[in-house]
């Protein structure tokens, strides 16, 4: 169903009549895409030289990138595509999908799938799995952000650790962060500290720990709330410990808050994605990635997909998108992707040595992080609700002792449930 305040237009779910996109045209047997994204960082250059190849090597398409900041593109999008003025294929965030998929948005591309020209065998399962909605998949994936834990060697080497030994379980991240923890003029606040980890506008570093000891926010088939679970309580509380008492992390800080601590050398570990590679480089940081520390239960990470969809209903810009699809991801487009942004690539057979020479991309699409990594509230209309106006500010709360963890969750648990209930 379409929740009550959601964007809704057309038919729930896709079904039905659905809008078209507004910018396909046909000249001469022709087809061009307009291509809208958010893609304006440190992507954008490669992005760029990937749709110009594309571009040279099909003359019967033609393909339009115009990218903007992502709260103009999500605050344009549906008004655009239900007047018909709108873009064929789109890029976006696949937790933001099902939401445009419920309002009739998106159009689904199952039978991308199907196609055996597609290759898409060969994607990487879980950001192929993320784009699902109702049944149907809207989207192919464009980028993957598996999340890593970034440590500074600097730094270790500084506390007396082997800089080359990050920590693989939580005893021996607690062991560590006593030791990177540093109150230097005795204040109470510490100059440097172990972890900088946002407690809210941030990627979803936090529901990594708690997975990792058995809890989560929402169970993984989206059906059940978890944030009153014993596992998730008991992860908490041990959370609230290390930031309130041990201050292995600052209090209040947001995702840029975070990178700019690891920047600057202020923070010895960070939990976050391949886009941060190249700014921490330039920084000058001398930094590692791997697996984030294991938990009681499990050692696992979150991904963050980017998929393209298609708003288009027009039979003539579906098959040119399609075509665009398996360009971007096929095999070579992936190297060039993985070589220009640090981003892992999408498919499954891309080797360490076809990587030689770029070792994050390498380290991000490693086999490990491949098989451990799975996205944050897949395939929920309301998941953003979820995360940024329940989960985040519970968490906050708890972080800023404005009431007990127990209580907290308890009540944002009820808060979950009744945005699951409105959608199964």
């Amino acid at each position: 169903m379409v929740l009550a305040g959601s964007l809704a237009v057309g038919a729930c779910s896709g079904q039905g009549a659905a809008p078209s996109g507004g910018g396909t045209s046909e000249h001469g047997g022709k087809v061009t895409l307009k291509f809208w994204n958010g893609l304006t960082g440190g992507d954008k250059a490669t992005l760029d030289k990937l749709v110009g190849e594309f571009n040279a090597s099909h003359k019967d398409i033609k393909v339009e990138s115009n990218p903007m900041p992502w709260d103009v593109f999500y605050q344009k999008l549906l008004t655009s595509v239900s007047s018909g003025t709108g873009p064929d294929i789109v890029a976006m965030d696949s937790g933001q999908m099902p939401k445009y998929a419920d309002s009739g948005v998106l159009q689904p591309v199952d039978d991308f799938y199907s196609a055996p020209s597609s290759g898409s065998g060969k994607l990487v399962k879980y950001a192929v799995q993320a784009s699902k909605f109702g049944g149907k998949n809207y989207g192919v994936p464009l980028e993957t952000a598996p999340m890593l834990l970034y440590w500074n060697k600097t730094l270790f080497r500084k506390a007396g650790l082997d800089p080359n030994k990050p920590p693989t379980t939580m005893a021996q991240f607690e062991q560590y962060a006593a030791k990177l923890t540093k109150d230097t003029n005795h204040d109470g606040k510490p100059d440097q500290y172990a972890l900088a980890m946002a407690d809210h506008e941030t990627a979803p570093a936090f529901p990594v720990v708690l997975w990792a000891d058995g809890g989560g926010v929402v169970s993984q088939d989206g059906k059940k709330a978890m944030l009153d679970d014993p596992a998730t309580v008991s992860a908490v509380e041990h959370w609230a410990d290390l930031y309130r008492n041990k201050k292995v992390s600052p209090i209040g800080i947001n995702g840029g808050d975070a990178d700019k601590l690891f920047q600057t050398q202020k923070a010895a570990m960070e939990i976050v994605g391949p886009w941060d590679t190249s700014t921490f480089t330039q920084a000058g940081v001398d930094y590692g990635v791997t697996m984030p520390f294991a938990g009681s239960r499990t050692r696992t990470t979150a991904a963050i997909v980017t998929s393209l969809a298609l708003t288009s209903s027009d039979p003539a810009a579906k098959k040119a998108a399609y075509t665009f699809f398996s360009y971007w991801n096929s095999k070579q487009s992936q190297l060039t992707l993985a070589k220009g942004t640090g981003f892992p690539t999408n498919r499954t057979d891309v080797t360490a040595n076809d990587l030689k020479g770029y070792p994050y991309p390498a380290a991000f699409g490693a086999p490990q992080v491949l098989n451990s990594s799975q996205p944050f509230l897949p395939g929920l209309a309301n998941g953003p609700v979820i995360q940024d106006q329940i989960f985040y500010p519970a968490l906050q709360r708890i972080l800023s002792g404005k009431g007990s963890v127990a209580s907290v969750l308890k009540q944002a648990n009820a808060d979950v449930t009744k945005q699951l209930e409105q959608t199964n």
